[in-house]
């Protein structure tokens, strides 16, 4: 089988604003010739910035773009062999289809008999032929994004970049054209790098996935290796449904979550704390002896191919999808085969931040003076009555010279509506739900995440303060 070569290399990408927010940070990856590889993630991830960085609207800050082995880094967009569809077709309304797709060509003073051949031939691959002398405001969403894809793709362009280009159609139309682009991309045999929030969309069309969150690539992998085997909650979570659980390994391919103890296929270490992932297809309701553990169901949904099952275990919720009703109040048992749950070490979500030492040798942290000493932190350390800190050999410390660390664990910061009374404030910018509690990724006025675990639903840009203990904090002193 033919090795395909790199046709785009994006080495250590990084863009960095001039307010210091980073859109994407160290971004490396190798797209191959004929790929077609989909950039998911939530808004504000970093997927529309890297399209725009290879297709020459951003320069990164750091970091180099390859094009076949060759920086284009600084390359205008219109030397570049690659062509942009938008969400925005950005049709011209006063030319019919014909000159629309012709647009590029007559830029280039192609021959006219050139022209036609090339139009014609890109009409029938988006099915319009006999439209050529329709307007566009005759057109429907599905019609103007074929020709917005016929102009890009009749210029021959190595590489197709498609920006959120279903995001304007009706749900029906949306899922025709994603068949529809799928068969376009094999017919025309060139690369399309593709962004998009749909997960669906994504595991339908693309060869290659990678998921994006605050910046940084979270998974790359087939559609089929990011929904068996996300590399982390965040992936879990995003692509299709998921239960999360907390839990630790009780033994050889054996894991305990849920109050109840599994079979699985991931081997970890004895007392490895995990978070484990089991999909609500691969949820299987038993009688209430039969099965792991035993729960109380809270609700049912009707979706049409399935019903959405919810059960209540102890403090965790379970969703379950199963073709057979049941009724709120059932009591039922909850078994998982055991290559249907996926295990992964817990991350360390502890927060980690430094504190400044102002001028009368007090801490503090965004302006607010924590209440702490730091002849506390520093062994046999004292202050003098003229202000000077000295050490436990009489030795003048130099505040300017003295790092403070500080963690908190994420179960330490409770979350306030009353923004100011919190110790740095910002909007949730990510949550995940772990089946006893949300995990919250607070996003600072000070451009720092801090991850939360709280029992109650926030919602997605709530603004909010954190409140932070200072018995909860530890503190590291490093000279």
């Amino acid at each position: 089988m033919e090795q395909k070569t790199n046709i785009i290399e994006l080495k250590h990408i990084t863009k960095t604003y001039k307010d210091g927010f980073s859109a994407v940070s160290d971004l490396s990856l190798e797209v191959k010739k004929g790929e077609f590889i989909t950039f998911l993630g939530p808004s504000g991830c970093g997927k529309t910035t890297t399209l725009r960085m290879i297709a020459g609207f951003d320069i990164p800050t750091e970091g180099d773009i390859l094009l076949n082995g060759t920086s284009i880094t600084e390359l205008p967009p219109n030397e570049r062999p690659i062509n942009t569809v938008f969400q925005r077709y950005a049709l011209f309304p006063h030319m019919n289809i014909y000159e629309n797709i012709a647009f590029g060509l007559r830029q280039k003073k192609m021959p006219e008999n050139t022209i036609v051949k090339k139009v014609k031939k890109v009409l029938e691959l988006v099915d319009l032929e006999g439209f050529e002398k329709r307007s566009i405001d005759t057109l429907s969403g599905g019609q103007q994004q074929r020709v917005a894809i016929a102009r890009a793709v009749v210029n021959e362009p190595q590489i197709l970049l498609l920006d959120e280009p279903l995001g304007a159609l009706d749900l029906k139309m949306r899922k025709e054209m994603q068949l529809e682009l799928k068969e376009m991309h094999r017919e025309l045999g060139i690369t399309f790098i593709y962004v998009t929030h749909d997960q669906e969309e994504a595991l339908t069309m693309s060869d290659k996935i990678v998921v994006m969150a605050e910046g940084k690539m979270q998974q790359i992998g087939t559609p089929e290796d990011i929904y068996n085997e996300p590399a982390n909650a965040f992936v879990a979570d995003f692509i299709g449904d998921s239960n999360i659980f907390n839990g630790i390994m009780t033994g050889k391919l054996k894991a305990r979550f849920c109050g109840g103890e599994f079979a699985c296929v991931d081997d970890f270490e004895e007392g490895t704390h995990i978070t484990a992932v089991v999909r609500p297809e691969d949820v299987v309701l038993t009688e209430p002896g039969q099965g792991k553990i035993r729960g109380i169901v809270t609700s049912v949904i009707f979706k049409g191919m399935h019903y959405e099952i919810t059960v209540e275990s102890g403090k965790n919720e379970i969703i379950a999808q199963s073709v057979n009703s049941a009724a709120a109040g059932d009591r039922v048992g909850i078994y998982v085969e055991p290559d249907n749950i996926h295990i992964m070490l817990a991350e360390d979500h502890t927060n980690i931040f430094a504190a400044e030492i102002n001028r009368n040798y007090e801490l503090e942290y965004n302006g607010k003076v924590l209440d702490v000493q730091l002849t506390d932190l520093i062994k046999g350390s004292r202050l003098t009555e003229d202000g000077t800190l000295l050490d436990g050999n009489g030795l003048e410390l130099d505040r300017n010279k003295l790092r403070i660390k500080i963690s908190i664990k994420p179960t330490d910061i409770e979350l306030t509506d009353e923004q100011e009374e919190g110790l740095v404030q910002g909007y949730i910018s990510n949550l995940i739900y772990k089946g006893d509690h949300y995990s919250y990724v607070i996003h600072t006025d000070l451009e720092q995440d801090f991850v939360v675990n709280d029992e109650y639903l926030w919602n997605m840009e709530d603004q909010v303060g954190l409140l932070m203990p200072v018995d909860k904090m530890v503190f590291t002193v490093k000279k």
